[in-house]
């Protein structure tokens, strides 16, 4: 399973058993990316982590 980096329209291969929700990272830009639909294949960039500082 294959889908398109929406950073770099890197063509990104997915391991076969991925589920909506993963995280996976393009191989040409690094970004990292949420697989948002299986069928069709549909990523997105993922939204980057925000520190809490302990709040």
């Amino acid at each position: 399973m294959n889908g398109i980096c929406p950073e770099c329209a890197a063509e990104v291969e997915l391991p076969g058993d991925a589920t909506s929700g993963e995280i996976v990272t393009c191989g040409d830009c690094g970004v990292d990316l949420e697989l948002t639909s299986v069928k069709p294949v549909k990523l997105e960039t993922a939204p980057e982590e925000e520190e809490d500082w302990g709040e």
